[in-house]
């Protein structure tokens, strides 16, 4: 694990890893639980789209934790390696933009994860 900024591969330290593989977790029990409620109130079949926002937190906290990279401090030109919250600047417009390019990347990895959760829970013959 890296313990050090790399423009566009890795903004976050061990503990804020850690909250996005928490936050993975949430968004994964309550994708779970969405499904489950679903079925066991019999809705009609179009409403398993709706799991499609709880699936997306799954997957953008997946996708943050496995890339070791945060979106929105991509976005934002900022890392960590400290504390939680304790966030630095990033000094080069170039790593900015590798940033900014990274952060893209996750957020359209993070739909696709989550559209493809929905798809096949929609496709389910439940």
């Amino acid at each position: 694990m890296s313990s050090e900024y790399i423009p566009g591969t890795c903004n976050l330290g061990p503990q804020e890893i850690r909250s996005r593989q928490l936050v993975a977790l949430f968004g994964g029990a309550l994708t779970i639980i969405s499904a489950l409620t679903l079925i066991l109130t019999d809705q009609g079949k179009s409403a398993r789209f709706s799991i499609f926002i709880p699936a997306a937190i799954f997957a953008i906290g997946f996708i943050q934790s496995r890339s070791k990279f945060c979106l929105a401090y991509g976005v934002a030109g900022t890392f960590n390696f400290g504390k939680l919250g304790q966030v630095s600047k990033v000094a080069s417009a170039e790593d900015r933009r590798a940033d900014r390019k990274t952060a893209g990347l996750i957020f359209v990895k993070s739909i696709a994860l989550a559209a493809v959760i929905t798809a096949v829970f929609y496709a389910l013959p439940l």
